[in-house]
């Protein structure tokens, strides 16, 4: 077949599983030469994953005959009917809207959330680590071995003091670090691996939001993000460790991080 160029179209199509089968080679290998646009469609399928949640209790309902009838035209004309409508549209935008807070979950103990609309940045942290923590070759793009470059380099180009903390009194030492886009800005990502190889990553933004802090799971079972918003930092820290030890490495993080400012 021909090949074409593919576009963000083409993430929903793949995701709502139209997009032609002749076509799905081309489409990987066209995501994995433009990780932005992987990142992208991670974050879409963590926002259906946590709409999905969200509603679970009501999904599976049946439709009320009275609204199936003004569905298929069956309910008598009237202007109550029209508003109907115009409120239903409302309210299938305001679900879209949510979708990126679907997976908001309030306070880890004294780690709680304090202002849910700060969820974007756990979604991009959590599609950059799904992407890159899987990698075994090209997880990085500095090693931890060259630790002074990664952070005179990821400070100059995300625009902010970086200090790599040290997690080893966690279990976990630093693999490398890398850029990436994050909206209109950009981040960095560090990434940390245990004996065992599970991995862990940090994702740190300029942010200029006032304070926040909150946990967000994209769905059961997958990777949960622990973040913060304070002194121009949008930090995540971001596994699938149980929820003590996620806690306790965020803490570590998020203070080492806040001290080297004034280091």
């Amino acid at each position: 077949m021909t090949r074409r160029d593919f576009s963000e179209r083409d993430i929903h199509m793949a995701l709502d599983g139209e997009l032609p089968v002749d076509e799905h080679v081309a489409y990987d290998a066209w995501l994995d030469a433009n990780p932005e646009m992987k990142a992208r469609g991670a974050r879409y399928v963590a926002d259906r994953a946590a709409l999905r949640a969200a509603f679970a209790g009501v999904l599976d309902e049946p439709v009320p005959a009275r609204l199936q009838k003004v569905v298929f035209g069956e309910a008598p004309v009237k202007a109550a009917v029209s508003r109907s409508r115009w409120w239903l549209a409302a309210a299938a935008a305001a679900v879209l809207a949510i979708g990126g807070v679907g997976g908001y979950v309030a306070g880890i103990g004294h780690f709680g959330l304090e202002d849910p609309a700060k969820d974007q940045l756990a979604e991009q942290a959590i599609a950059a680590h799904v992407i890159y923590a899987a990698e075994k070759r090209h997880a990085v793009e500095v090693p931890a071995s060259d630790k002074d470059h990664l952070q005179t380099w990821l400070s100059n180009r995300v625009g902010l003091k970086l200090v790599a903390p040290d997690l080893a009194a966690e279990g976990f030492q630093l693999v490398g670090g890398r850029l990436l886009p994050a909206g209109e800005n950009k981040a960095a990502m560090l990434l940390y691996e245990d004996e065992k190889g599970e991995r862990i990553s940090l994702f740190v933004t300029a942010e200029s939001a006032e304070k926040a802090k909150g946990t967000y799971g994209s769905e059961e079972g997958g990777p949960e993000a622990i973040y913060w918003l304070d002194k121009g930092y949008g930090c995540a820290v971001v596994g699938s460790l149980p929820r003590a030890q996620m806690t306790a490495v965020a803490k570590s993080a998020y203070s080492q991080l806040l001290a080297g400012l004034d280091s």
